[in-house]
């Protein structure tokens, strides 16, 4: 028996529904490849913790460079969160300041990926850190700290994260 709970709210967005679907697949991919490599033999999630990490580092630097300051997290926000993410995702913005950006994601295309493919909810909560890592790349950076408390691989009704000075 799983404890996720990961149902959309909004569902009647083609938009959303192509763009998650796009996104499910990317997680498709990412699962598959993590199972393949451990069934091989090799230490999966090292390699895919780095190349998840090397990407949020890519995708980071490309944040950082339209910025004047890079110590402006609501500025931050706005490149980082734009409104299509924050459907995509389910977000609210719980607290945006000029030292805290904190977010929660009410539901997760990517975990939606993983239960479709049968991943346990163990191997679903591994999965889900290992792509948080393209979030601690970014906020790496940026200069930020990233803090990840609830996540809904882990069963909770969200997931919670922090960007901070």
């Amino acid at each position: 028996m799983t404890n996720i709970v990961n149902v959309p709210s909004l569902t009647t967005d083609e938009r959303v529904n192509m763009l998650r679907a796009a996104i499910e697949h990317r997680a498709t991919w990412m699962g598959l490849m993590y199972s393949e490599a451990k069934a091989m033999g090799y230490d999966a999630e090292a390699f895919t913790r780095a190349a998840i990490r090397k990407t949020g580092r890519i995708h980071g630097e490309a944040i950082k460079n339209q910025m004047v300051d890079a110590q402006d997290i609501p500025y931050f926000k706005t490149l980082f969160l734009h409104e299509g993410v924050l459907k995509y995702f389910e977000m609210d913005v719980k607290n945006l300041d000029r030292d805290n950006l904190v977010v929660e994601f009410n539901y997760c295309p990517l975990i939606s990926a993983w239960k479709k493919l049968g991943f346990d909810d163990e191997t679903c909560e591994l999965l889900c850190d290992m792509a948080m890592d393209g979030d601690r790349g970014i906020a790496e950076t940026m200069g930020y700290t990233f803090d990840l408390t609830d996540t809904i691989a882990k069963g909770c009704k969200t997931c919670k994260l922090h960007f901070h000075k």
